[in-house]
């Protein structure tokens, strides 16, 4: 049996292990020792000092995009959200509405009732009920004298009695109609 195993994670002679991979070769430069030798430096950060042409070049082949891939997919969901929201928002700004609706014909069919109770109220009074049927219905008591005016003449009569008035010869209809015409036209 051999010490060396197969090509993944054994031993080598030197007492190294090996991945089985190819070892990377670094390129070697020479580093400055006046620039990395401060204590307060750190890998991320960037060192003041002016960029040489090709590092400028290199930048500006490197600009990002106007609209990174993150972005694209932050403003797809936020506008999948406001079209999922839209609707119920919606419905809940119509039953608001309603609502409103609702309390302000609320209001008025409440004022009503008051205005008909009230009017019932006063309809139990013997005075109201009197002086509403000698106004609307034209009633009087007996021994009261009626007076109605009809086209501008007062006539006298009779309590429960019509006066009689005295027909004329009927005029046909379109006889009317052209009086009525030459009367409105002055």
């Amino acid at each position: 049996m051999s010490t060396t195993r197969g090509r993944r994670g054994g031993a080598s002679s030197d007492g190294r292990r090996t991945t089985g991979r190819v070892p990377r070769v670094h390129s070697t430069r020479p580093v400055g020792t006046g620039l990395r030798s401060s204590a307060t430096s750190r890998p991320g950060q960037r060192r003041p000092g002016r960029r040489t042409a090709r590092a400028a070049a290199s930048a500006a082949a490197r600009r990002r995009p106007l609209f990174t891939g993150r972005a694209v997919v932050l403003g797809g969901l936020v506008l999948l959200l406001a079209l999922t929201l839209a609707g119920p928002i919606r419905q809940y700004l119509a039953g608001r509405a309603e609502l409103v609706r609702l309390a302000a014909e609320g209001q008025a069919l409440d004022r009503r009732e008051a205005d008909l109770r009230e009017q019932l109220g006063r309809q139990s009074d013997p005075a109201y009920v009197e002086r509403q049927a000698r106004e609307r219905l034209t009633y009087v008591l007996p021994g009261d004298r009626l007076v109605i005016i009809a086209d501008g003449e007062a006539t006298d009569g009779e309590a429960g009695t019509a006066p009689t008035t005295v027909p004329t010869d009927p005029v046909p209809w379109y006889q009317g109609l052209m009086d009525s015409v030459r009367a409105a036209d002055g």
